[in-house]
């Protein structure tokens, strides 16, 4: 039976749940760069935005006891993959042990939520 996670101080801006455990997996609903303190999106700074995304990550996968090193794959939407692809590396590669790398996905979308420049989910395993 799939576990519906919300993570504390997270906010929905839509019916969904902020990850959802099943067969397991952990499956994350796609963070955007909001920071949930300020209550607003972070903007300005594409490294800035994507350390906000992944520190909304990390909340959901604390609420679903897990972290960082159990997920096997990520995927990345950018706005613009050329402008900011190196930059949102620089940022990912600081939160996975270089020997212990999920699988990856990105590609660009015209458009994301509340006019985000990032959004990222995950698949962490149990």
């Amino acid at each position: 039976m799939p576990k519906r996670i919300f993570a504390p101080n997270l906010p929905t801006a839509a019916p969904y749940a902020h990850a959802v455990q099943a067969n397991g997996f952990l499956y994350t609903s796609g963070q955007i760069p909001f920071c949930p303190k300020k209550n607003e999106l972070v903007t300005g700074d594409i490294e800035r935005e994507t350390r906000q995304v992944f520190e909304n990550l990390q909340a959901v996968l604390k609420a679903g006891k897990r972290d960082f090193s159990h997920v096997i794959k990520a995927t990345i939407f950018l706005t613009d993959l050329d402008a900011h692809f190196t930059a949102v590396n620089e940022v990912y590669a600081q939160y996975f042990d270089a020997k212990k790398l999920p699988a990856r996905s990105c590609v660009q979308v015209a458009a994301l939520p509340m006019g985000a420049r990032v959004e990222i989910e995950l698949i962490a395993a149990y």
